[in-house]
């Protein structure tokens, strides 16, 4: 007994207990996540349009613009970008039609643009 006194644990009966997930099995796909990484001051959302080979790719954005984007050296064993995919580019401050990417959206969160309306115009065109 503690000083506080001796405590039972309450299990609460209208949750169903939760299940385990067992080793080696992939995660519900069911569950979306509820937060979405947004661009920040001078960065946009855009859409692969085109790989142009070695790092660089065309890319259409929400001011609808098409730029000539690349990944940059930190990033590029982490992103695998295909045509349609979604990300986050930064244009250079020296030339607005060429940038970096510097997120990549998988395809949850891609979803997840779509229903809060933000690729509404990259979508249509694609």
């Amino acid at each position: 007994m503690t000083e506080y006194g001796d405590f039972e644990e309450v299990e609460d009966e209208s949750k169903p207990p939760a299940k385990k997930q067992k080793e080696g099995q992939k995660p519900n796909p069911e569950i979306q996540p509820s937060r979405v990484r947004f661009p920040r001051q001078g960065q946009f959302i855009g859409i692969v349009l085109q790989r142009l080979g070695g790092n660089r790719m065309s890319i259409k954005t929400t001011d609808n613009k098409v730029r000539n984007c690349r990944v940059p050296g930190r990033f590029s064993r982490k992103f695998w970008l295909r045509q349609g995919n979604f990300v986050i580019i930064e244009p250079w401050p020296d030339d607005d039609d060429k940038g970096d990417v510097v997120f990549q959206y998988n395809p949850s969160e891609a979803n997840q643009l779509r229903k809060r309306g933000m690729v509404n115009n990259l979508v249509n065109e694609f």
